[in-house]
């Protein structure tokens, strides 16, 4: 079973920021595309951002879009999350999912991917 570590989670002011970082245990991130989802409590779970394995597309949620950035380092094997200008709806466990094909559209199906990391809290609060 492929793991993920995830980390960079916390509590930051609203308008603040923060960049979540997500990291496999024991195996390359390289040639898998990463989705990144949320969950808040009493919600069901939601899709926030996904790259391709190349890192040549990127794709968000409309209410992250213009805020949040995801990234990849291959070399490093770690995608990021950049999250700017955070309000308190963006609070939520997070979490990063690897999917051996290409999501394209259907990039926010959870069921696309593959392996889930534990998440990581993020919680926007004054």
């Amino acid at each position: 079973q492929l793991q993920f570590v995830e980390s960079g989670g916390g509590l930051v002011q609203p308008g603040g920021s923060l960049r979540i970082s997500c990291t496999p245990s024991g195996f390359t991130l390289n040639n898998y595309a990463i989705g990144w989802f949320r969950q808040a409590p009493g919600k069901e779970r939601e899709g926030v951002s996904y790259i391709s394995s190349s890192g040549g597309i990127t794709n968000y949620a409309d209410v992250v879009k213009g805020r949040f950035t995801i990234s990849r380092d291959n070399a490093k094997s770690t995608v990021y999350l950049q999250m700017n200008s955070l309000k308190p709806e963006d609070s939520a466990v997070y979490y990063c999912a690897a999917s051996s094909m290409f999501a394209g559209s259907l990039w926010p199906v959870q069921s696309w991917y593959d392996y889930w990391g534990q998440g990581t809290q993020v919680t926007v609060s004054s």
